[in-house]
């Protein structure tokens, strides 16, 4: 629901948690921005991205506004995209425990951001109250740090009324607000909308130029495996189970993994993507860019997705 001028005399009387109180400034999106396709494309890319990142987990985003005020999906996202475990309860109903788990998790992200709790354009408040620019500015935020291969739309602003409750009563302002990168440049502008992956931009070559690139990241694989007793012949498939994938990141990052916490012969899909999953989220924690990558392709033997993975790998330990 957008917020007009008026409104926020009638909210700031009320004293409510969402209103202004003196002192604070409130920028509130002006109705027709609401309309801009820019906007609504920006929105539809997190929201799939957000899903994306999460489908492992079965949490399903429909609407910006409406689904991340609780603080759930942020508190999933940080435990996905940075490794970070917070001891907060997984759903809060009442608002105090919302409010409370919110604090926790911002405080965390911000950290992970590298952000000053000051400077940032969201908050606990903005975010429990539904506002639509602040969880848009944190959502961009974080895809900006975590994922940064997403393309997301430029130069995305929204028209604001900025309120401001003094003690002589509200004082409003309009100004544009950016929301994604802010360039005249029509060569910058476009180096952000084409910013890709290696790897995606590999498979939009010929043939045998893949084949050539695939060759190298088998030969990496099995070098590094050999040790084992292993040997893969066929990048597209032995990946799939996740068995190999697991080892290998154990051989290269240079510690065991417990037999006990993965499936060594695993029956049935579901401990295959249990093994994928797990695989992906220790490369997420060791810091390589796989956030993007959906468990359930690679046990689909989905070729880009196993090689996406498979490179990542050889890119850091290529020259060790």
């Amino acid at each position: 629901m957008v917020k007009r001028m008026a409104d926020c005399g009638a909210e700031e009387e009320k004293g409510e948690f969402g209103s202004p109180q003196g002192g604070e400034r409130r920028m509130i999106i002006q109705p027709t921005s609401l309309e801009d396709p820019k906007l609504n494309k920006l929105k539809e890319v997190l929201v799939e991205w957000i899903n994306k990142t999460l489908k492992a987990e079965h949490i399903v985003v429909r609407t910006l506004e409406e689904d991340l005020y609780d603080g759930l999906v942020f508190h999933h996202l940080l435990r996905r995209l940075a490794g970070v475990q917070l001891h907060v309860e997984e759903i809060a109903l009442s608002t105090d425990a919302q409010i409370r788990k919110l604090e926790v998790i911002l405080t965390a992200l911000n950290e992970t951001l590298e952000m000053n709790e000051e400077t940032a354009k969201w908050n606990v408040k903005l975010i429990h109250t539904r506002d639509l620019l602040a969880t848009l500015h944190l959502l961009v935020a974080m895809a900006r740090r975590f994922q940064p291969d997403l393309v997301l739309p430029v130069n995305v602003s929204v028209e604001v009324i900025q309120c401001e409750v003094t003690k002589s009563g509200i004082k409003a302002d309009k100004q544009t607000e950016f929301i994604t990168f802010q360039s005249n440049s029509s060569e910058a502008l476009e180096r952000e909308s084409n910013k890709d992956c290696p790897i995606d931009e590999l498979f939009k070559l010929e043939a045998h130029k893949i084949e050539t690139v695939k060759k190298a990241i088998l030969h990496f694989v099995n070098k590094n495996i050999s040790s084992l007793g292993l040997n893969v012949t066929d990048l597209d498939k032995q990946f799939a189970d996740g068995v190999i994938l697991l080892l290998l990141i154990g051989q290269l990052e240079g510690f065991f993994i417990p037999l006990c916490e993965f499936f060594l012969c695993p029956v049935g899909s579901s401990e295959m993507l249990h093994n994928v999953t797990l695989a992906l989220d220790l490369l997420i924690d060791r810091g390589l860019p796989v956030q993007s990558v959906d468990p359930q392709d690679i046990v689909s033997q989905d070729v880009p997705a196993t090689v996406k993975v498979l490179y990542y790998l050889f890119n850091r330990h290529k020259n060790k």
